[in-house]
């Protein structure tokens, strides 16, 4: 035996269709032909199978995914690799220092976002998939970040598109070499009318090629030409870099921007059968080589759409849970609880196996999609009217017929839940915030800037080259940071306590595992409260006031739940102080979590 993908043993150099493959996994490459039949036509379906056979030779996982996939110590921090910079040491070393010295105990894994090398969009304009940018370290310091830091790793699969200085579009420039016939180009002259994008720049930018001017789509950007993944060439080539990254040590694997993977003309381009096919086709060969290894995808739109890509349990095992974000700001800001109360009891059971990523902040901004069907017409305009007062600035797209709207919310989480004159009241906003996305059913993923309470960076979208998005991009010097978390009087200082805690506590308490449901229980507007109860442990209680004056959670509400005669402590207060006997008192934007002593 030999360690293969992810350090899995593997019998080596042996035909997977001939030793070891068990029923289970039959059924997979089974499926796995019929998808590349779905998408490439049956007269290629059996070639590419046996090509696809070749690249799996050595590398399937023997054994299967065992017991669930994520428990509530599963938590993720999602960080640039240089979001901390020191003056003598790489981004990653300087990174993984930060993380083992402040955070342990808190967080169980990283997403670093693209450490490739890149052109532009905050790394998401790849042009080199296989490498580490040099400029923030190597794949020793990914490794040692891991290992070190001792935490599991998420990587960008950037499949939709690639840089302009990639190698894929030097040779479609050239048209020759491995990468001529990968880049996307199209007839702008054809039936585009239906093309929904999340950008109003053009859908196609002239270049000229030795082949005379060709249109090449351009989904986001002009430096992001689409791939053409009509082209099995294009599929090939990626199944070796997931390879790669999974060898590397990714346990989750984001599928970026995947929504607009598949282009057809009369379509809206989103969300195209074959784009969830292509899903499903990952979804399998995953489960061949690495089944501990988990897929997400980042689909920004309405909530019904966004949890299409869970399939029936053979599409993706995470989806971020992209209405949480905006809808809690709405609540907070308004002081009402209401919607999202309804929200959450709309939210039906995730299909087994699978399950929400929960997040209020990211790299990007606060999207607005998520709120179709919640927040709407007047009461979308006064929430970003809003955002504006408190600094924000706006992303926009083009929906179907050209029509543009608001799309997304620059700014970060801190700044926008700010209260004027009282900044001591903001950081008890945002802190009720971040506790409120910790106890939803599902996996939390925190911001590095909310994490340490950042507000806007405005110089940063004034920057050569810059954009509304870095607004909430700023990279800190280590030291100056540190400087100011070891102040106890910094804001800095007193959110990163406040939210380690409130981490290692949910990391150990049972009542917080994805596995577990949820439920909202009635009460008034200015209230959220909300139960997780596991068959296997005592329940909790999470209790948040939504607004500046205290308010009471009724004793006969914490008696539902714990009984007449129980001993209730705040697991975030001192564990050993009981909650008084006539009920909960919460502070202007307080928080409890409640669980029998």
């Amino acid at each position: 035996m030999v360690k293969g993908v992810g350090g899995y043993p593997v019998w080596h150099a042996v035909s997977i269709r001939v030793v070891f493959v068990k029923p289970a996994q039959l059924r997979v490459l089974a499926r796995l032909r019929q998808r590349l039949s779905v998408l490439y036509g049956k007269d290629q379906g059996e070639a590419l199978l046996s090509r696809l056979d070749e690249v799996l030779e050595g590398r399937v996982e023997p054994s299967e995914q065992l017991g669930p996939r994520w428990s509530e110590r599963d938590t993720v921090l999602i960080t640039y690799a240089d979001i901390v910079r020191g003056r003598k040491r790489s981004p990653l070393r300087v990174l993984g220092e930060f993380i083992h010295q402040r955070l342990p105990g808190a967080i169980g894994a990283v997403h670093l976002l693209p450490f490739y090398p890149s052109s532009s969009d905050g790394g998401f304009s790849v042009i080199n998939y296989r490498e580490v940018d040099p400029e923030f370290g190597d794949w020793e310091a990914v490794e040692a970040l891991r290992r070190e830091a001792g935490v599991d790793l998420m990587f960008d699969l950037v499949l939709n598109h690639c840089s302009r200085e990639s190698h894929y579009f030097r040779d479609f420039l050239r048209g020759k070499g491995q990468g001529k016939d990968y880049i996307l180009s199209g007839d702008e002259d054809g039936d585009w009318s239906q093309v929904i994008r999340p950008r109003v720049t053009p859908l196609f930018h002239e270049v000229e090629t030795e082949m005379g001017l060709k249109s090449v789509w351009t989904t986001f950007s002009a430096d992001q030409v689409d791939l053409d993944w009509k082209n099995p060439e294009v599929l090939f080539e990626f199944i070796e870099i997931i390879f790669g990254y999974i060898e590397r040590g990714a346990s989750i694997v984001r599928l970026d921007a995947v929504a607009f993977l598949w282009k057809e003309e009369g379509h809206s381009c989103v969300h195209h059968p074959k784009t969830h096919e292509m899903v499903k086709f990952f979804r399998d060969l995953v489960s061949l080589v690495a089944p501990g290894v988990t897929l997400l995808t980042e689909t920004n739109v309405a909530h019904h759409e966004n949890v299409s890509y869970f399939g029936l349990s053979d599409e993706a095992h995470m989806v971020y849970q992209f209405t949480l974000p905006p809808l809690l700001l709405y609540s907070l800001l308004r002081g009402e609880s209401g919607r999202l109360q309804e929200w959450v009891n709309s939210l039906s059971n995730t299909p087994p196996g699978c399950t929400y990523l929960n997040f209020t902040a990211s790299h990007d901004g606060i999207g607005l999609r998520g709120l179709e069907g919640w927040v709407e017409g007047e009461d979308l305009e006064w929430l970003v009217k809003e955002a504006e007062k408190r600094g924000s600035l706006l992303g926009k797209r083009t929906l179907e017929g050209g029509k543009v709207a608001v799309y997304e919310l620059n700014v970060t989480y801190r700044q926008v839940l700010g209260v004027e004159g009282d900044a001591e009241m903001g950081a008890r906003r945002f802190i009720c915030s971040q506790a409120v996305m910790l106890s939803l059913q599902g996996v939390p993923a925190v911001y590095f800037h909310s994490l340490v309470g950042s507000g806007n960076w405005e110089d940063g979208p004034r920057l050569e080259g810059g954009e509304n998005r870095d607004i909430n991009r700023e990279k800190l010097m280590v030291r100056e940071l540190e400087r100011e978390l070891d102040d106890p009087d910094s804001e800095r200082s007193w959110i990163l306590a406040v939210y380690t805690t409130m981490l290692r506590v949910r990391r150990r308490t049972r009542a917080f595992s994805p596995e577990v449901g949820q439920r909202v229980l009635a009460c008034p507007e200015g209230l959220f409260l909300l139960v997780r109860e596991p068959e296997d442990g005592p329940a909790v209680l999470c209790c948040f006031n939504f607004r500046e004056e205290p308010a009471a959670v009724p004793r006969e509400v914490v008696e539902e739940i714990f009984g007449d005669a129980a001993r209730v402590v705040n697991l975030l207060a001192r564990e050993d102080e009981l909650v008084p006997s006539d009920g909960v008192k919460l502070r202007a934007y307080g928080c409890a979590w409640l669980m029998s002593a």
